[in-house]
């Protein structure tokens, strides 16, 4: 919540149950000062809010405001929230969690653009936090890089070549290199500011009507001032990814006012264009949280998140955390590992995509290398190679119909041709028969004759030109739905009418040659509805179905906020007393066994539904 280092002297407020030490970040709104707590022995951050807007009923409602949401979450990426002040107090203040670095926006500024992977992995965090912030019915609604904090402890001191080896095991392991499952535990990503959040169930400031936020971070909706929801964060989250991985934003302007326009536009440049090293991937997630219409969006934080995470892991990070520490130890040394370990990786994805005759994957993968070694010939050759290999693919694809029309039209005139000869004769010149084709138009052959004195006449035939056949007229096309998931049970709909229940792999459907909607939703309302765009054409397509089962949402009551609580089939799951989570699924149901307190006497077993709640109740004794 807070930046090291004092920004400028100014007054410093008294509180009768903090120790004011100095002043650290200042806002629109606030001034934060870093203050010692002397009842817990603990320094904190207190957010007081400025005098000339203490008085006002409106600000002082959306600095309380923010109390009640943020005091409702409880989560390792999110500042938490010690205390507020009374309302009859002098200074209006939130005491919030100290937080001991520097904001992202100080950290693009000091390391300008941040290797994909390294933003990839502050999203997944970001996207985390937000996630629970979400369940809780909390929108942040200003997520940008000054209201991320990044806390980072450098590496512990390296051994002296000649000293003594240090123990591998326990807190003395030596400092680790490379990222791995076990690193992190060294730098921690924090959401910060919520003061303009909006509680879905309440109407207060924030509400529908009002335009609140930074005007290059806000979604469109927001903008127009409509009704917003975690979608808005989840266009946020790509704008702030955008620049993390590009080095400025999307939708840049020379005032607000034409940033707003370019918003409300939605035209960008996509980040592989401006930077090549982003890649193909990389920059289809962006697009997808950046689209304009909600629906095209993330359907939520959770989706995005895992969005990520699946990229990552098929570059090989296994450790997001992990990789933030990394680069923070050794900014430069990271740069320098990443670039040669990520051309290894990407070169290895696309030869396999290669081979297994993916070619549009494989380009994707040698472009993204090519960009960080564009020296490297035999690279070069490789993805030129590639593209010529796909220009030809693309001509035959679009020269495919006319030679078809071409060997069929030949394959008349050579018909025709010895017919005419079988039935010709040297001193006649027939008639031109009928095509056999309705819609066919023939010359007749032509004879010419030549005639010398001392020989004798002799007619030669020509064979007949074809000027017109008409290829058969393609009146219908197939789609062929290739993959099928999830297997309980999919609904297709076209242009809004039900097709198909439970298609399975290789089920059709004949559609005209017109525009379609295809829709995709489960029977039992268990996953996210989807739908494809089909456009007008005559060729026949293969799609996959594969639908994202929504998460199930678990409430644990309890009257004992102390006490802890674990899923054994979700054992790294955060849990807290009287706060919704949302558990992600595999399949329609699961079964789970929550335990109180590591007692298994004190534990429950629920089986939780795809898109459903289930409530365990431990306040009984």
């Amino acid at each position: 919540m807070a930046q090291a280092g004092p920004i400028f002297k100014t007054r410093v407020p008294v509180l009768a149950k903090y120790e004011v030490k100095e002043e650290i970040g200042h806002g629109g709104m606030a001034t934060v000062y870093r203050a010692h707590d002397p009842r817990l022995a603990r320094d904190v951050a207190i957010k007081v809010i400025h005098p000339h807007l203490r008085d006002s009923p409106e600000v002082a409602h959306r600095f309380f405001v923010e109390a009640k949401a943020v005091a409702k979450l409880r989560h390792p990426n999110i500042v938490e929230v010690f205390d507020v002040s009374a309302q009859d107090e002098q200074e209006h203040y939130l005491v919030v969690e100290l937080v001991r670095g520097d904001t992202l926006r100080k950290m693009l500024q000091q390391n300008g653009a941040l290797p994909p992977e390294v933003a990839a992995s502050i999203g997944v965090e970001l996207l985390a936090a937000l996630s629970h912030a979400h369940v809780s019915g909390v929108v942040h609604r200003d997520i940008k890089p000054e209201n991320v904090m990044i806390e980072h402890m450098p590496p512990p001191p390296q051994p002296d070549a000649g000293a003594t080896p240090a123990p591998t095991s326990g807190k003395n392991k030596p400092p680790r290199t490379t990222p791995t499952d076990a690193m992190g535990d060294r730098v921690k990503v924090k959401l910060t500011d919520f003061g303009i959040a909006k509680l879905l169930d309440a109407q207060g400031v924030t509400s529908t009507g009002q335009v609140l936020g930074s005007p290059a971070h806000m979604a469109p909706e927001q903008i127009e001032g409509g009704d917003v929801d975690e979608r808005a964060d989840v266009f946020s989250m790509g704008v702030l990814l955008y620049e993390c991985m590009v080095g400025h934003l999307p939708f840049e302007g020379t005032n607000p006012a034409q940033v707003l326009r370019r918003v409300l536009e939605g035209l960008y440049a996509k980040a592989e264009r401006e930077k090549a090293s982003v890649g193909k991937n990389w920059s289809v997630i962006l697009d997808r949280a950046l689209a304009h219409d909600v629906g095209d969006r993330f359907p939520d934080a959770t989706s995005m998140r895992d969005e990520l995470c699946s990229e990552l892991k098929r570059l090989g990070v296994t450790s997001p955390r992990g990789e933030i520490e990394a680069f923070f130890d050794d900014p430069k040394g990271y740069g320098d590992r990443h670039k040669r370990q990520t051309i290894e990786k990407l070169c290895e994805l696309a030869g396999k995509s290669r081979r297994d005759g993916n070619s549009l994957s494989a380009a994707a993968d040698y472009n993204r290398a090519l960009a960080y070694a564009p020296e490297d010939r035999e690279l070069l050759r490789v993805v030129t190679s590639l593209q010529r290999a796909e220009a030809r693919r693309r001509m035959v694809r679009r020269l495919a119909p006319p030679i078809f029309g071409a060997i069929v039209i030949g394959a008349a005139a050579f018909g025709i041709t010895r017919f005419a000869k079988d039935e010709i004769r040297t001193d006649i010149i027939p008639s031109p028969k009928p095509s056999a084709h309705p819609s066919a138009t023939v010359s007749a052959p032509v004879a010419i004759t030549s005639a010398t004195p001392s020989a004798p006449t002799t007619t030669v035939a020509i064979a007949p030109i074809p000027t017109k056949i008409a290829p058969p007229k393609i009146t219908d096309r197939t789609i062929t739905f290739t993959t099928v998931k999830p297997s309980q049970g999919v609904l297709v709909a076209v242009d809004g009418a039900q097709v198909l229940d439970a298609p399975q792999p290789g089920s059709k459907i004949t559609l005209d040659l017109q525009p379609h909607v295809l829709k995709f939703a489960c029977k039992s309302n268990m996953c996210v509805p989807d739908e494809k765009d089909i456009e007008a054409g005559d060729q026949n397509q293969n799609l996959d179905i594969v639908l994202k089962i929504k998460p199930a949402t678990l409430l644990i009551k309890d009257s004992d906020i102390g006490s802890t609580y674990r899923i054994n089939e979700e054992p790294e799951l955060p849990i807290a007393a009287n706060v919704s989570i949302k558990i992600a699924m595999e399949s329609g149901t699961m079964p789970i066994h929550i335990v109180k307190n590591g007692d298994k006497e004190h534990q429950q077993k629920l089986t939780l539904v795809a898109g459903q709640g289930a409530e365990a109740d431990f306040t009984a004794p």
